[in-house]
């Protein structure tokens, strides 16, 4: 009987169409706007009003660059719906009035105005002429965190230089491969411009297998076969002064191998569903994390990214113990709009952070846990 009914789910899953967007009436709020035309940025009003936006500003192969995922897509669908599958359990009548004071935190010792930052992607001046230096400035003028990509349409150092002032933190994200002196003088230019940190993306062993992509011509930014080794790690972290954090853990077996060799910190992350299809979100791999290893939260710090559109996402990753939550497309596709976009969505979603967390009655962000969600899915077989 069981495996019947999973499988009536599955297939009504499958068959289910797929909403990019959710229908909150922006088709009708815009309703002939002109194609190439960006709507008021005044008038967004949620994260994935900017995936619309980008879509009638942006090149297709631009657009689909940003947008693509592997193969038939279902860890990007999966990454968007996750969220759905976990209920709220909302407290009342507890006193939220300063959850906005409890907003600030600190990643890796830096001080930062929120739990969230930017995500290392590459190729910003697909958006914008202004490419990543629109995502530096809106960074530093919300005081968040942005992980700068290697693979940016501008040099390292212009990014560096955009900081809105000296204090700026930005850490900044690589590929490796075995050839060590290039690796070498790569670190020394991080160093150089004043990073604080080096997130080392491990997901992308191999070149993805992006359908969509390919009918558009727009290749990965990274295609070639990495070797990377925990003994590598340790060469790597002695050429170094900077923290080295792997990018890209997606089971509780590597989180306890990266805490076995010592890392400051780990990112969970299936690359967007760039990668490999079919790979588990990074709520699913921090829930695996907090059912078999929960003291790997209280070890090291924990980050995880991968489909956050709304505050309530932001918060049930918080509730298992993540630190900190990287949010990558939703800020790439506000770069349309150069700075101004990228700062509307860090205003947004610290607003959409504090009110949900006030309604789902959290007083203080730093106690939030996982009483707040029911972790039994609604969809059963994942409970």
């Amino acid at each position: 009987m069981r495996s019947s009914l999973l499988f009536m789910a599955s297939t009504a899953l499958a068959a289910r169409p797929f909403l990019n967007e959710p229908d909150t009436g922006i088709d009708e709020q815009f309703a002939g706007l002109p194609n190439g035309t960006l709507p008021d940025l005044s008038k967004l009003v949620g994260l994935p009003d900017f995936d619309w936006a980008a879509r009638q500003k942006m090149n297709e192969s631009a657009y689909t660059y940003y947008r693509n995922g592997a193969a038939g897509e279902w860890s990007y669908r999966n990454n968007l719906e996750v969220f759905q599958r976990f209920r709220l359990r909302p407290r009342v009548m507890v006193d939220i009035t300063k959850i906005e004071e409890s907003l600030p935190t600190t990643i890796l010792g830096h001080n930062f105005s929120a739990p969230f930052f930017i995500a290392p992607c590459a190729r910003a001046g697909y958006a914008h002429e202004d490419g990543e230096l629109g995502l530096v400035k809106g960074a530093g003028q919300g005081n968040i965190l942005y992980m700068t990509s290697l693979y940016a349409s501008k040099t390292l150092e212009e990014i560096a230089a955009a900081k809105v002032n000296s204090s700026q933190v930005l850490f900044q994200q690589v590929y490796l491969t075995e050839n060590m002196t290039e690796t070498q003088a790569l670190f020394a230019q991080i160093e150089a411009i004043g990073s604080k940190a080096i997130i080392m993306t491990v997901d992308s062993a191999a070149d993805g297998n992006r359908h969509r992509a390919a009918r558009f011509g727009v290749k990965s930014a990274d295609s070639s076969y990495s070797l990377l080794t925990w003994d590598m790690y340790h060469k790597l972290s002695n050429m170094t002064s900077l923290p080295i954090i792997p990018k890209g853990i997606q089971t509780v077996d590597d989180a306890k191998l990266a805490v076995e060799n010592g890392v400051k910190a780990i990112y969970l992350s299936n690359h967007g569903g760039r990668q490999l299809d079919t790979t588990p979100s990074s709520l699913e791999v921090a829930l695996e994390i907090y059912n078999e290893a929960p003291e790997i939260f209280q070890q090291i710090e924990v980050y995880a990214d991968g489909g956050v559109r709304y505050g309530a996402d932001v918060l049930k990753l918080l509730a298992l113990g993540v630190r900190a939550v990287g949010v990558g497309r939703p800020f790439m596709y506000s770069n349309v709009y150069g700075a101004e976009g990228v700062k509307k969505v860090v205003d947004l979603l610290k607003y959409e952070v504090a009110i949900d967390a006030a309604n789902l009655g959290v007083g203080d962000l730093k106690k939030i846990g996982s009483k707040y969600v029911d972790w039994r899915s609604v969809n059963g077989w994942f409970s």
